[in-house]
């Protein structure tokens, strides 16, 4: 195997487990629990991998078990797992003012899931930046709520952990208990927070393209339409998936959870529809709730297992095996079925090594859940519909659960904490691993066999 392709397949894995050992290491201390006792090994291990992999599952109450430092520890792994370990290594030592060499470049470049290492600090340093300032706008907001709520001290640090981990995608508080059910009439908190999912899984590409192109077709006065068109196609195509993701997972939510007195059934028609909303952004990997998803019909359940797992973009805070991938995947099996040699996407052709290594992601997930499902069923005693959420949940680093993930078994937990790692390092190790072996040449060619198909 090529060398570089090897240390970046290898260094994005080793990252996120070192540190997932350390934070469990912080997290299992008295200091980091309220009650000041050690904290058993797979719960620190399971809240670490939570958090780190911007997952949102928890065996543990944040706000309630975890002291002030512990929550801070989480809060800093949260930070950490949304940014990507290799950027925020990469960050330190751009504050030492360390000298970057090719290979450190193009490990960065391999962990952003760039094409080139062209720009790829001055990139990085853009997405620090614009992180910071989008959860201190966060911040701000939530404290108009919070503040006056939980007073000052509290307040901000509330504001604070749910702006970080909205826009991390994570969807844990330190609230306490049912993550935002008792907000599920405060269209100001759950439009913040919808905000900020939406920012953070969009994808920082899209967001930079978007805003180039609209700074630039201002100061020349184009119209909307014209800004529009001179998007990229990528952020064209985020934004449409995007935008018809949301709208079908309001609809779906709202048609099959109109009645349901479990969900949504008693609230008002306006309550309804913003709760619908929210759930379907939810859905997208946030792991925020404003009810139980226990009480989910199992259309709406069925429908979860979709969204879920295509979850948000990529060169984003999101998991899931992103929307482009499983678009391109789709586009693939379409296209083979129309007899098309090229596919196009807004009159740019796609390459057939792109739509392969989509299918090839996207196959390779879903066996992964179906794997973990049936091994998490054989070790606890649930059901296959609350065993494939939880593990579509954790594999696509969502954090939604049926109310089972504090009844798992310690074999549970660690099948439940392998889900959300592999979940988090999985594509993007998958992609980098299949550009190599794409460069990689065929010395042997054997004679071609028939074989029947159908």
């Amino acid at each position: 195997m090529d060398k570089r392709v090897f240390t970046s397949v290898q260094m994005i894995p080793v990252s996120f487990l070192t540190a997932i050992a350390a934070g469990s290491i912080l997290l299992m201390l008295p200091v980091s629990s309220s009650d000041g006792v050690w904290t058993p090994f797979a719960d620190a291990l399971f809240t670490s991998a939570t958090s780190i992999c911007v997952t949102g599952l928890t065996v543990l109450d944040t706000g309630n078990y975890f002291s002030l430092f512990g929550q801070f520890i989480i809060l800093l792994l949260i930070q950490i797992g949304g940014l990507g370990i290799i950027a925020v290594m990469s960050l330190i030592m751009i504050v030492a003012q360390k000298r970057f060499t090719l290979g450190d470049r193009i490990i960065l470049k391999d962990s952003l899931n760039l094409d080139t290492t062209l720009g790829v600090i001055r990139f990085l340093i853009r997405i620090i930046k614009t992180t910071f300032v989008i959860e201190l706008a966060g911040m701000i907001l939530y404290s108009l709520e919070f503040v006056p709520r939980y007073g000052i001290g509290r307040g901000l640090w509330i504001s604070l952990f749910n702006s970080v981990s909205a826009f991390c995608n994570a969807g844990m508080d330190v609230m306490g208990g049912n993550s935002l059910e008792a907000y599920n009439d405060n269209a100001f908190v759950l439009g913040v927070t919808m905000m900020l999912i939406i920012i953070g899984g969009g994808g920082f590409v899209v967001w930079f393209d978007m805003a180039e192109k609209i700074s630039t077709g201002i100061k020349k006065d184009f119209s909307a339409k014209q800004i529009i068109s001179r998007f990229s196609e990528h952020t064209r195509l985020v934004l449409n998936l995007t935008v018809f993701l949301i709208l079908a997972g309001t609809v779906q939510v709202f048609i099959s959870e109109y009645n349901n007195p479990a969900t949504i059934g008693n609230m008002s028609l306006s309550r309804k529809l913003l709760n619908s909303l929210f759930e379907s952004v939810t859905y997208r990997t946030a792991g925020f709730s404003t009810f139980s998803q226990a009480g989910l019909t199992n259309v709406s359940c069925v429908f979860a297992y979709l969204i879920m797992f295509i979850g948000g973009s990529p060169i984003g805070t999101a998991g899931g095996v992103k929307t482009t991938t499983f678009y391109l995947a789709v586009k693939n099996v379409t296209s083979y079925l129309h007899g098309e040699d090229n596919a196009r996407v807004f009159r740019k052709s796609v390459s057939a090594e792109q739509m392969r290594k989509a299918t090839v992601i996207v196959s390779v997930s879903m066996v992964t859940v179906i794997t973990l499902t049936l091994l998490l069923m054989a070790t606890n005693p649930v059901s296959i519909q609350n065993g494939l959420f939880e593990m579509v949940s954790a594999s696509a680093t969502v954090g939604l659960t049926r109310d089972i993930t504090t009844t798992l078994n310690t074999a549970g937990k660690l099948l439940v904490t392998l889900a959300m790692y592999l979940g988090r390092i999985a594509p993007i190790s998958m992609a980098i691993f299949l550009a190599g072996m794409h460069h990689k040449k065929k010395v042997i060619k054997n004679p071609e066999g028939h074989f029947f198909i159908g």
